[in-house]
């Protein structure tokens, strides 16, 4: 199985949005299955075979996520730091800005799609370079 280890030594690979297929690749070949990344502090849930799971500790003071969503904000944020004008902290305050809790990557269906605090599916993509 996976260690947090392993996802960290991966994870420092990653500059911006723009080096976000690449990692999903590396966390497929460690086993990991999916994994839910909660914007408030950046702690993520990795899970694997059988129940295993791993999870991280926070990575940044914590931020206040916004009670209301708002989509459009979040999309044109969201590009901006796929094309990777922004680093990771960056993209984490804008997330919370526009209101998303968490995003959820499934390396078995390839999409990641981020949650409201009510868990409505604010956007929903399908993984690039797959």
């Amino acid at each position: 199985m996976f260690t947090l280890e392993q996802i960290k030594a991966a994870h420092a690979k990653v500059k911006s949005g723009a080096d976000f297929p690449a990692y999903v690749q590396e966390l497929i070949r460690l086993g990991v299955k999916s994994y839910d990344t909660f914007v408030s502090d950046g702690h993520a849930v990795y899970k694997g075979e059988n129940d295993y799971q791993e999870v991280s500790a926070a990575k940044y003071e914590t931020l206040a996520v916004a009670n209301n969503s708002n989509v459009d904000a979040f999309k044109h944020k969201l590009k901006i730091h796929q094309q990777g004008q922004t680093d990771y902290l960056t993209f984490c305050h804008d997330a919370a800005e526009a209101g998303v809790e968490k995003w959820t990557v499934d390396m078995q269906q390839m999409t990641c799609i981020y949650y409201d605090k009510a868990g409505n599916s604010l956007v929903a993509e399908t993984i690039p370079g797959t």
